[in-house]
C-alpha cells in the first residue's frame, strides 16, 4: 500500500490499514539492511571525520565491542557524543558494515559511538537491550577521553538500531541497571519498529518470543512524559517497517506531554532513509541535515 502527501500524523495514519501490511513485512528486516555495507566501498566517505578507537569492550562476548568516530579538527570542544545502533531484524549486523553512517554524524559534529551487540538466535529479548544500554554507559566512561562531553549524550538507530535506542530511551529500567538512569539526553529513531505486535513472523518470535510479558517489548508502552526527547524519521514508501510506527509512537508521546517530533520522506523506502547519510545519496532528501540539527539543538 502507499498514501501520498502524508503531511500530518494523524493523515498518515488514516492512509494505512496496519494489519496484514507491517507483521509480514518485519521479517525483511535482515535482508534490507544488508545491501548498506556496500555504501563503505561504493562512495566517498565524508571528510572531516576519522576512526579514533576500534574494539573497545563493554562485556566480555566478542560482540560486545564498539568503535568510536571524532571530528577531524578541534573545533569546540568537547562535542556532544552519539552511540548509534545499526539495524538487522535483531540477528544480523556488524559495526563495520555501518562505517559510512559513522564518519556521516561525526563529521557534523558528534563524537560517534557505533557498538555491535548480541543478536538472535544465540541471545532472546532483552538481552541486546542490556547490550545497548551498557554500551551507552561505557562510551559515557571513556568521552571525555576523545574529546566529547558525556553529559550531552545521545541515542540514535536504524531500523531494529531504533528499536534499541528507543527501548533504552523510554524504559528505565535499562540504563539504571547499567548504572547510568539519567545518562541519555536526546533520542533519535530511523525506520524504526516501535508498535509491532503481535509476533508472528520469524524475526519477531525468534528475538522477542520467549518474553513473558511482550508489551514490555514494545517502545510504546514506555511513552512518558519525562523522556528524553525524541525524533522519528521515516520513509513514506518504507514497506519493511510502515510509517505508521513512527506516527503512533510521536502521537503517544505527545498524549502524555512527551516530547516528540516525527518527520515522513515522500520518496524513501526503509533502505534509503539511512542510505542518505552517504554522500552518494544525499540529495534525496534532507534526512542527515534534519536528524543532527534537531540532535545538536537538544544536546547543546
Amino acid at each position: 500500500m502507499r498514501y501520498r502527501d502524508a503531511d500530518t500524523l494523524s493523515d498518515a495514519r488514516d492512509r494505512m490499514t496496519r494489519r496484514g501490511l507491517f507483521a509480514p513485512a518485519l521479517g525483511l528486516l535482515a535482508a534490507a539492511c544488508s545491501p548498506l555495507s556496500l555504501l563503505n566501498s561504493l562512495g566517498p566517505r565524508d571528510r572531516g571525520a576519522r576512526r579514533v578507537v576500534r574494539d573497545l569492550p563493554y562485556g566480555d562476548d566478542p560482540r560486545q565491542r564498539l568503535d568510536l568516530y571524532a571530528p577531524d579538527a578541534a573545533g569546540r570542544r568537547p562535542w556532544p557524543v552519539l552511540v548509534f545502533f545499526y539495524g538487522g531484524g535483531w540477528d544480523s549486523g556488524a559495526r563495520g558494515q555501518y562505517a559510512w553512517a559513522a564518519h556521516a554524524l561525526a563529521a557534523r559534529g558528534f563524537l560517534v559511538a557505533a557498538p555491535d551487540y548480541r543478536v538472535a538466535p544465540g541471545v532472546h529479548f532483552p538481552a541486546f537491550i542490556e547490550d545497548a544500554a551498557a554500551a551507552a554507559a561505557r562510551v559515557a566512561g571513556v568521552a571525555a577521553g576523545y574529546g566529547g562531553d558525556p553529559v550531552r549524550l545521545g541515542v540514535i538507530g536504524h531500523s531494529a538500531g531504533a528499536h534499541l535506542a528507543m527501548m533504552i530511551a523510554l524504559d528505565r529500567r535499562y540504563m539504571a541497571a547499567a548504572g547510568q538512569p539519567d545518562l541519555i539526553k536526546a533520542a533519535a529513531g530511523l525506520a524504526g519498529p516501535y508498535d509491532f505486535l503481535p509476533f508472528d513472523v520469524p524475526a519477531s518470535v525468534n528475538a522477542f518470543g520467549r518474553a513473558p510479558d511482550p508489551t514490555l517489548t514494545q517502545p510504546v508502552t514506555f511513552a512518558r512524559a519525562d523522556a528524553p526527547p525524541l525524533w522519528l524519521g521515516h520513509g513514506v514508501e518504507d514497506v519493511v517497517v510502515h510509517a505508521e510506527d513512527s506516527t503512533i509512537l510521536c502521537e503517544r508521546m505527545q498524549a502524555v506531554g512527551g516530547r516528540c517530533e516525527a518527520k515522513l520522506y515522500p520518496g524513501l523506502n526503509h533502505a534509503d532513509l539511512i542510505a542518505t547519510f552517504s554522500p552518494l545519496f544525499r540529495g534525496k532528501a534532507p534526512v542527515l541535515d534534519d536528524v543532527a540539527a534537531f540532535l545538536h539543538r537538544e544536546l547543546g
